[in-house]
């Protein structure tokens, strides 16, 4: 369906042109205006709707299977300090060589750290292990 004569009569008398705003409605709504300053303003809106979604930012925390406590807490404080900012957490034990023996150790120290954690972050994915890697993933809890 196209707009009428008139309409585009009207548009080329002003020396703007006619724009089809939503061409599904019935009849379709066109405006008399100066496209490129509509296609202008839509792009404005575009980044201004982009800028205010909010970017998800994923921290990363390496253990081996037999980290001992001190390295531990180190990296726990860390890990709180990312929840504290509303980052998500990537915390993984990376088994080296033939330490994949050690797996149910990684699961244990992953558990741990996710029980040490509850007051800061939910766990989204439990402890999986995904080649050399076991992976668990925290969220921050919302304030």
């Amino acid at each position: 369906m196209y707009p009428t004569k008139k309409a585009l009569e009207i548009a080329n008398e002003l020396e703007l042109d006619l724009v089809e705003i939503s061409p599904k409605a019935d009849p379709p709504v066109c405006k008399i205006m100066e496209y490129k300053k509509f296609l202008y303003e839509q792009k404005k809106r575009e980044k201004a709707l982009k800028s205010k979604a909010s970017k998800v930012v994923i921290k990363e925390i390496r253990f081996g299977p037999q980290t001992d406590d001190h390295d531990y807490e180190f990296k726990k404080k860390h890990a709180i300090k990312f929840l504290n900012e509303g980052a998500k957490l990537k915390a993984y034990v990376f088994f080296k060589g033939r330490s994949i023996i050690y797996k149910d150790q990684g699961q244990i120290l992953l558990l741990r750290l996710a029980q040490e954690l509850e007051e800061y972050g939910k766990v989204e994915q439990m402890p999986k292990l995904e080649g050399k890697r076991m992976t668990m993933f925290l969220s921050p809890k919302k304030k």
